[in-house]
């Protein structure tokens, strides 16, 4: 049975349990992002599970590999006016997608930003990650800037009440454990 059927059969989809939705998928889960940049940071909110990135792009190093976390560890740069976002350190809990995608925590992810017009800006993300795939892949998509001038970033407060994952786990469903470089090899 391949890994993504496998996930879909014995474990709960990671935002169920509202976890952080990791790189890239956290651009694509339907929310509200509110990006702002500040003198070395550019920093992105999200409506969904109270998430953040802190994205520094002072040319700092990543931090060491045995820190792993659910958004990864971001390093940006200016290459003109696209930001360039080199993603590593991933925990691989989150999964790319409801069908099972996943990623190991040897997966790095290069994410692109253009700012096409006022309105839009351009994201691709590249992931490569030698465990799981064969070769590097790409997405790309709008993101949209969102029109209603009164717009306010809300809070999602994802775990409160949150009533969906005991009844998987009392069918014999598990919380997704990832998958590390050790157990891919």
């Amino acid at each position: 049975m391949g890994q993504s059927k496998e996930n879909r059969q014995k474990f709960v989809e990671p935002n169920v349990p509202c976890f952080l939705s990791g790189v890239p998928r956290s651009m694509y889960v339907p929310t509200q992002i509110e990006i702002r940049q500040s003198p070395g940071y550019v920093v992105m909110l999200f409506e969904r599970a109270h998430a953040y990135r802190i994205i520094p792009t002072d040319g700092r190093p990543h931090v060491g590999e045995n820190i792993t976390l659910w958004q990864g560890d971001s390093r940006g740069r200016w290459d003109g006016t696209t930001l360039v976002v080199d993603v590593t350190n991933q925990n691989a809990k989150p999964w790319l997608d409801q069908a099972g995608n996943f990623y190991s925590d040897a997966a790095r992810v290069v994410e692109r930003l253009t700012l096409i017009d006022r309105d839009t800006i351009h994201y691709q993300a590249t992931i490569e990650d030698p465990n799981v795939y064969t070769r590097p892949w790409t997405i790309a998509f709008p993101i949209r800037r969102n029109p209603d001038v009164k717009f306010e970033l809300l809070e999602e407060a994802c775990h409160e009440g949150e009533r969906n994952t005991q009844p998987l786990i009392e069918l014999g469903y598990r919380i997704y454990p990832g998958v590390s470089t050790r157990q891919a090899k």
